[in-house]
């Protein structure tokens, strides 16, 4: 039985929008084993991507506790979230998030940068990262010079670049086309079986859940159902 990697415990959060409270996730209680690769589903406004940030430290709890590897990282400050954030979660977005200007590889870099690493090595490790995405002969083309799903697997090799715990998707295929999308879910299942990566993604497409060995339900930030499953099983 694989290890619990996630921990969340009686976990809340609530905005204010327009003078009214809104509450996001409520008293909220999940367990996420390691090596799994999770699909976040649900309506707009049911706390998916405010799960998926407060998992990558980028958000806070009002209350209760998130330990992620045994760390409880709500006891953080934001230099230790910051540290923790860089050492153990890779981030993969909708809209790519790369920097025009760079090459694919030195988008890939980017994340080393803080680390304790020779140029050289920065170098090797960004392009090991592009060799496993199937990128390797776009190492020195820029975001313009690639297709959608092109860059999104220089987004997913920046995520991969350190070695991370836990890599995070929020809609990663949202801006692709079926042929890209059904590219890039590939490369994130052969990340899952192939190198034991964590992996929890947000999605609305059940297509895309369909990759997953585990679809978990939110619904107004409570948890739903829980759906164990064959990965590309229909």
């Amino acid at each position: 039985m694989s290890e619990i990697l996630i921990r969340l415990q009686a976990v809340t959060k609530t905005y204010t929008r327009g003078g009214e409270a809104l509450r996001v996730l409520d008293d909220l209680d999940l367990e996420m084993e390691s090596g799994t690769f999770f699909a976040l589903m649900g309506p707009s406004g049911s706390g998916k991507t405010t799960l998926l940030n407060m998992l990558g430290g980028l958000d806070r709890p009002d209350s209760g506790a998130i330990v992620i590897a045994g760390e409880d990282i709500t006891g953080f400050d934001n230099a230790e979230l910051a540290q923790w954030r860089a050492a153990n979660v890779g981030f993969v977005f909708q809209g790519f998030n790369l920097i025009p200007v760079l090459t694919a590889r030195e988008n890939v870099e980017l994340p080393l940068l803080l680390a304790p690493l020779s140029r050289k090595q920065r170098r090797e490790k960004a392009e090991y990262a592009l060799e496993l995405v199937g990128l390797s002969d776009r190492m020195k083309h820029r975001p313009a010079q690639l297709s959608g799903g092109q860059e999104q697997r220089v987004a997913i090799a920046r995520a991969i670049v350190t070695d991370p715990t836990l890599i995070l998707a929020d809609e990663p295929t949202g801006d692709l086309d079926r042929s890209s999308a059904a590219a890039v879910l590939k490369l994130l299942g052969t990340l899952n079986s192939e190198l034991g990566k964590t992996i929890l993604m947000v999605t609305h497409d059940p297509h895309a859940a369909e990759c997953a060995q585990t679809i978990v339900h939110l619904d107004k930030g409570q948890l739903g159902s829980i759906e164990r499953r064959v990965p590309g099983a229909v």
